[in-house]
This record gives C-alpha cells, sequence and structure tokens, in this order.
C-alpha cells in the first residue's frame, strides 16, 4: 500500500506544482499589467522595482492558485487512473476508494494549511509591501508622473491637466486646488511649464511662465459668477508636496494589508464589517483545497478522461463557481445588512457537503 500511496502522492504533487506554477504566471503577469502598464509605458520604471513587485504579488495570488492548482492535479490524476482502469484493479483487489485517497488527503490538509498561513501573515503583509512599491515606482522619477494629455490627481488637494508634455517643459498646463470635498478654489492656467525637483525638501517644483489665476468663492465653490480673477504673472513657482503624497498613500491602508492580530484586536473604525468579512474570507480560501478534493475525485472517476485538456476544463468550472461566491460576498464587505462574513462560507459549505455525498456514493460503489 505504501508503494501505491507514493505514487499518487507523487502524481498529485508534481502536477500540483506545474498547475500552480502556470496559473500563478498567468494572474502575476496579468496584476502587473493592470496596476502597471502606465508606470512600464510612460514612467520607465526601473526593472528591479518591477522584479519586486512581481515578488510581493506573488503570495496574494498564491491564495487563489493552490487550491485552483490542487484541484486541476486531481482532476487529472484520477482521471488517469479511471481511463487506464488502475482504480478497476486496485477495487477488485480489495483496496476501497477512501484508502487509496490517503495520500490525496494528506495533501489537502497540507495545502489548507499553507494556504492558512499565507493568508493570515503571509499575503497581507506582501500586499502592504506591494502597494509602498507602487508608490515607491511613481514617485522614484516624479517628473515621469506627468505625462501629455492626461490628469494628474495622486497629489492631494490637486488636480493638474497637461496638454502636452517635452523633456521638462509642459505646455498649456491647468492647476486646480481643491477643498476638503474636492471642489476647485483656486484655477491656474499657465501656458507653459518648467518641471523641476527638490528630493531634500520633498517636493516638485513646476516654474509657470504667463500664469492666470482664478479664485472661487469658498463659501459656493461651484458658483461661477463669483469667480474673482487673480493677478497675471510673468512667471512663478508652484510647489508640489512629495511628502503629502506619501502620507496620503499611507492613509490608504485597507483591511486587505492588515494582519489578522489587526483586524482582531484594532479594526478600521469606519469598516468593522468589511474586517469581519476580510477574517472570513482569509478562513474560508484557506479550506477551499480540502473542498475541491472531495468534488474532484468524483468528477474525475465519472468522466473517465486523461486528457488534460478536459481535466483543465472541469477545474476551470468548479473555480469559476467557487470564486463566483467569493467575489460576490467581498464585493458586499462594506454593507452591514449583507452579512457579507457569513456569505464567505457559503461555497465552502456547498462544495464540501456536495463533495461528500458525491464521493460516499462513489466508495459504495
Amino acid at each position: 500500500m505504501k508503494i501505491i500511496d507514493r505514487y499518487i502522492g507523487k502524481e498529485l504533487l508534481v502536477t500540483t506544482l506545474f498547475a500552480v506554477a502556470v496559473l500563478s504566471l498567468v494572474l502575476v503577469l496579468g496584476n502587473v499589467f493592470k496596476q502597471l502598464l502606465d508606470l512600464l509605458v510612460n514612467q520607465n520604471a526601473p526593472l528591479e522595482l518591477i522584479l519586486s513587485f512581481i515578488g510581493f504579488i506573488l503570495p496574494y495570488s498564491l491564495t487563489f492558485t493552490i487550491p485552483w492548482g490542487f484541484l486541476t492535479a486531481v482532476l487529472l490524476v484520477f482521471g488517469k487512473l479511471s481511463a487506464e482502469n488502475e482504480l478497476v484493479a486496485l477495487r477488485s483487489n480489495g483496496v476501497s476508494i477512501p484508502r487509496i485517497c490517503y495520500s490525496l488527503g494528506f495533501l489537502a490538509v497540507a495545502a489548507c494549511l499553507m494556504c492558512l498561513w499565507i493568508n493570515v501573515e503571509v499575503a497581507p503583509r506582501a500586499q502592504e509591501r506591494m502597494k509602498s512599491t507602487i508608490f515607491q515606482i511613481a514617485t522614484s522619477d516624479p517628473l515621469s508622473m506627468f505625462a501629455s494629455d492626461q490628469v494628474i490627481d495622486e497629489f492631494p488637494g490637486k488636480k493638474i491637466y497637461v496638454e502636452r508634455k517635452e523633456g521638462t517643459n509642459l505646455y498649456n498646463v491647468l492647476v486646480y486646488e481643491l477643498s476638503e470635498r474636492d471642489e476647485p478654489l483656486r484655477v491656474i492656467h499657465a501656458q507653459r511649464a518648467v518641471l523641476t525637483t527638490d528630493l531634500v525638501n520633498q517636493q516638485v517644483l513646476m516654474q509657470l511662465v504667463g500664469a492666470q489665476f482664478e479664485q472661487r468663492d469658498t463659501d459656493s465653490p461651484g458658483d461661477l459668477t463669483r469667480i474673482r480673477e487673480g493677478i497675471t504673472t510673468r512667471e512663478i513657482t508652484f510647489p508640489i508636496s512629495l511628502k503629502a503624497l506619501y502620507e496620503k498613500n499611507k492613509a490608504r491602508r485597507g483591511v486587505g494589508q492588515m494582519t489578522l492580530d489587526e483586524l482582531v484586536k484594532d479594526p478600521p473604525k469606519d469598516k468593522e464589517t468589511a474586517a469581519e468579512t476580510e477574517i472570513s474570507k482569509r478562513f474560508s480560501l484557506s479550506l477551499a483545497s480540502l473542498a475541491f478534493a472531495l468534488v474532484g475525485v468524483p468528477l474525475a472517476v465519472t468522466a473517465q478522461r486523461k486528457e488534460t485538456s478536459i481535466g483543465f476544463l472541469f477545474s476551470l468550472i468548479v473555480a469559476f463557481v467557487y470564486f463566483f461566491f467569493v467575489v460576490i460576498a467581498d464585493s458586499l464587505r462594506n454593507n452591514p445588512n449583507a452579512h457579507a462574513n457569513w456569505l464567505m462560507w457559503v461555497p465552502n459549505v456547498l462544495f464540501i457537503s456536495l463533495g461528500a455525498v458525491m464521493f460516499l456514493r462513489l466508495a459504495r460503489k
């Protein structure tokens, strides 16, 4: 029996590692292009920062790819065993389905424990570092944050539009200074601006040429009839604080970047429901490998197909249904009436219950 355990265990482990590697590559590259495409194209982000970003996003992707890869391995390995009548040979020699699945059960528990560790400790810290890396990429060369025909709204209390950029020269520039309610209090229009950096004082300096100032009424900034035209200058320096940008980035820390201890002991005052949902999500996703193991074996044996394409198709369908419930519950995390923290457990209850029934029926045949 040890030979059977080693044989099935080895097949499952090798296939899982390969599937996790492929799925992680797809998810990581997808996130890189989604979040860093503008930085890569317009801002010439340094290669070492891009590589560090990939390293930080990998743990988060593993929370999904480990269960998904394990499901794919179960479908492929047990589908092959069934198609080649190896399961029939084992059962004809008195080896039951539960006994055949000993190595599967061991690997499923190991995958659950690994996912729990990643979800609770590794992924949140990696997400926080990833967020800091994006900020570092954006501010390593502050001048590169400005691009032609774009609105720059990263700087707190300001929105800047640049019609055209040539090197450090900007043309047809509009600067909006905003109130706390994001209403324009002052508008500056300049025919041209020259950018310089003052990293010692953590600021970007805009040398505005031909600048016209327009003051809005502080009580009614949206009332265009109460606009007061200000001075027109030949040349003036307009500072933009990078320190304020850093503080804004730091204040955006969400529940996804918080450790389990922080979520339990000190959740954000305005995000208690989101914190509860995040806790449920981390523990619920950790059980996905067990749920997939219970569902995967009966599906693979029933299909009796050893083709890789069929295994991947089944894994795609099952994983889509499971993660669909997770995404729906996660989208309701800020709604206290939706009880999203309980909805996070729906896919596990559904899949484990269904998988247990299917597995027992298979074992009795």
